[in-house]
């Protein structure tokens, strides 16, 4: 497995044909599974199941992708993990749903090294945690997870809020889920970079999500 960082805010389309070109190559055998880590410029994306209504204002870039889910936001201060995994090599088979579960426990795993407990939600696919009443309370997404597969072979993957512009969420209802705000690790009283956040991922990779 192959482990790549962006240190620059990656163009998205690029990323996106990058993927698609690394897809093909694992699954012709000429290139390794890959955990790529970068940041996006402010934009969102519409998943599969996208609902033009939830897109409230398109004060930055839409992108239409082949991830499932809705729609997301992507920006500076939040850390989006590219997941390229053959899973036809691995014990989760075919099995999407235990690989996206695999995904929620690496989230997870992460978090508790910082101090908080991550939870899954009936609402839908990805990340909250509790927060306190100073920060308007209840349960808030901190981690967003959006996975396509081609050949067997998955990508795109997660995002983590390290320390985004949480207003730039306002544009949109995020993951078509409105009774959940979204906060990030700055706003719950974490100060930690973004190199520090992927050590963690990098440590809990392999045995979180795929459960080795």
């Amino acid at each position: 497995m192959e482990f790549l960082s962006s240190p620059e805010p990656v163009d998205y389309e690029y990323a996106v044909t990058v993927m698609e070109q690394r897809v093909a190559d694992i699954h012709a055998g000429t290139a390794q599974e890959l955990i790529w880590f970068l940041e996006h410029p402010p934009l969102y994306t519409a998943g599969t199941s996208a609902r033009a209504e939830d897109l409230l204002n398109p004060q930055f870039p839409v992108y239409q992708t082949g991830r499932g889910g809705q729609y997301t936001y992507h920006g500076t201060g939040q850390l989006v993990t590219y997941c390229l995994f053959d899973l036809k090599r691995r014990q989760t088979a075919l099995d999407l749903r235990g690989y996206i579960q695999g995904l929620e426990r690496w989230i997870i795993a992460a978090l508790a090294d910082l101090g908080l407990v991550g939870k899954t939600s009936n609402a839908g696919v990805g990340i909250w945690v509790e927060t306190p009443n100073g920060n308007g309370g209840g349960m808030k997404k901190i981690g967003a997870i959006g996975v396509r597969v081609r050949h067997g072979i998955t990508y795109h993957g997660i995002s983590l809020n390290i320390d985004p512009d949480l207003s730039h969420y306002a544009g949109i209802i995020p993951c078509g889920i409105s009774e959940f705000g979204v906060t990030s690790l700055k706003q719950l009283g974490i100060s930690i970079t973004r190199e520090d956040v992927e050590a963690l991922l990098r440590h809990h990779a392999v045995s979180q999500i795929f459960g080795v």
